[in-house]
């Protein structure tokens, strides 16, 4: 019985020390993950809040392309390409890439245009109807700048049309304050006779340049 003990335990320890000579396990060393695709920049033109498009070019050491059509767009793969060929990009395209830096842009102003009249500081019948429009405008935006710009017609001289202009520029910012917009918001502007939105002769009694302009932002 015995030798049939030492004939097991002797067993057991070859079996433990072939068990600690073993081969030790080779490492798994996964692939290292494929290298970034090169960085591009996308260009593309878009219309202002007012619809007018402008152009713009993209340059480089390598080249450059004119952007003048709305919704063109050329691509830059790395610093020393030259810009691609300019493509028309659909607005589903335009909102895919730049979506969420445009849904961070501000709203675009919105602009009123109030009209005088003649020789006075009066607001015209439809133009006193549009003024709480404005003042709600300004309350929903939370507008943090408003300018409110006087004009006037040619009627005059250029220093009579510009004390008029800022009369009447004051004037609807006393109507905005009293309707609940505060004053610190506004910034009030003449610019006299100057900037007429119907070009005329001097002298000339013109309806719709007597105005002032209330640009919310």
């Amino acid at each position: 019985m015995r030798t049939h003990w030492v004939g097991l335990l002797l067993l057991l320890l070859l079996v433990g020390l072939l068990g600690s000579c073993a081969a030790p396990k080779t490492p798994v060393v996964s692939a290292p993950p494929p290298p970034p695709p090169p960085p591009q920049g996308v260009f593309v033109l878009l219309p202002d809040p007012d619809g007018k498009v402008g152009q713009i070019e993209i340059s480089n050491p390598s080249g450059s392309q004119v952007l003048s059509v709305a919704g063109q767009a050329t691509t830059v793969a790395k610093a020393d390409a030259p810009p691609s060929a300019p493509v028309k990009m659909s607005d589903p395209e335009i909102a895919g890439i730049f979506g969420p830096a445009l849904g961070a842009l501000p709203p675009p102003p919105l602009r009123f245009t109030l009209f005088f009249e003649s020789d006075s500081v009066e607001l015209t019948p439809d133009s006193k109807k549009l003024l709480p429009q404005v003042i709600e405008a300004i309350k929903e935006r939370r507008a943090v700048d408003t300018s409110v710009v006087g004009h006037s017609d040619t009627a005059g001289s250029k220093e009579y049309n510009y004390r008029l202009s800022r009369r009447r520029a004051e004037a609807v910012a006393r109507l905005l304050v009293a309707g609940g917009v505060a004053p610190d918001l506004l910034e009030i502007t003449s610019h006299g006779k100057d900037n007429p939105v119907v070009p005329t002769g001097d002298n000339v009694s013109e309806p719709r340049n007597r105005r002032v302009e209330v640009t919310v932002r």
